[in-house]
């Protein structure tokens, strides 16, 4: 089968990989010639993905239209916010049973759309032809072939088991979901999370700090959810749990880094050029804020992510609000 991949960054290129090691021919589509075709004659990646050898079955092109045509699975994996300028004006070059897979982890501001919901809009898709992946991810360990699984969820379980099978390997292990908004949700608000985590971190706070903000950053992630229509247990599966503590464990995450650059003394722009690389929640902490705020639900660890992010609060007073919150029932 031939499959495409929107994006070069370090999860396309590893996405890409996996789906030539299942067995399909990947075209690729990134906006440097030069990482496009690095891609195609060295089979490589090194400003994404250094050190890792890339299938010969995976070349690159800088023309979206091309990418896409032929392909029956789409992938994309952009930065959340351009993903409406990306693919406006690419439907009639889709195959008419093309489905079009999410592995982005974000929610669009202005509109409080999921990535699924954006895709769904931008190409006029029937839910059939859309799904997500999502899990604990981390591109480099994936791109050295370390074990790990994944969700694909679809509201279409034919269409996920299709995507699933797509990209099943030895050592990429894929679960099928219809729960497309827990799935999506528990994604996006990870990113949140391991920002606060790395923040709380880079202040010299330890590990019962830690497994605290990530406990309670799940019980938020979960209000979210349920309130949007998600499954529970999905929150307690491989893109809820799993893919929180990967995330805000894991010095390979860019949320968790930018997040201890910040708590450490940098400012958001010092943090982000250090860090590199696109660090979702920074802005989806706020489009996520607008769809709680929309469904009444309160998320005080995304509200002070976002407080000193773009508000200028210290960290250390951020930490002594959290805790001074009014008490109640863990449950709740």
């Amino acid at each position: 089968m031939t499959a495409a991949v929107l994006g070069t960054g370090s999860w396309g290129t590893t996405f890409a990989s996996v789906l030539a090691d299942a067995g399909n021919e990947v075209v690729m589509w990134g906006r440097s010639a030069e990482v496009c075709r690095e891609i195609t004659e060295q089979h490589s990646n090194e400003r994404y993905l250094p050190g890792a050898e890339l299938s010969p079955g995976i070349s690159a092109t800088g023309d979206i239209r091309a990418a896409v045509a032929g392909a029956r699975v789409v992938a994309v994996a952009v930065p959340s916010q351009v993903l409406r300028s990306v693919l406006s004006g690419i439907a009639d070059a889709l195959e008419p049973d093309a489905v079009v897979v999410s592995l982005m982890k974000g929610v669009e501001l202005g509109s409080g759309e999921r990535m699924s919901e954006v895709i769904r809009e931008v190409l006029d898709l029937d839910d059939s032809r859309v799904a997500v992946v999502s899990g604990p991810n981390l591109a480099r360990e994936i791109a050295a072939h370390q074990p790990t699984a994944t969700v694909v969820a679809a509201s279409d379980e034919r269409t996920a088991a299709a995507v699933a099978h797509a990209c099943a390997t030895s050592y990429f292990r894929p679960y099928t979901n219809t729960d497309v908004v827990g799935v999506e949700l528990g994604g996006a608000v990870k990113n949140i999370i391991a920002l606060a985590v790395g923040m709380a971190q880079g202040a010299g706070f330890g590990d019962n700090t830690t497994a605290t903000i990530i406990t309670r950053g799940l019980a938020e992630t979960t209000r979210l959810g349920l309130a949007l229509g998600a499954q529970p247990e999905t929150f307690a599966g491989l893109a809820g749990l799993g893919d929180l503590v990967a995330t805000c464990a894991s010095r390979l995450s860019r949320n968790n880094t930018l997040g201890r650059h910040v708590g450490e003394g940098m400012t958001l722009g010092e943090a982000v050029d250090t860090t590199g690389g696109t660090a979702e929640g920074v802005k989806s902490c706020r489009a996520v804020l607008e769809l709680a705020a929309a469904h009444g639900v309160d998320m005080p660890i995304s509200q002070a992510v976002a407080a000193v992010l773009y508000e200028e609060l210290p960290v250390l007073t951020m930490t002594e609000a959290l805790l001074s919150r009014p008490r109640k029932a863990e449950g709740h």
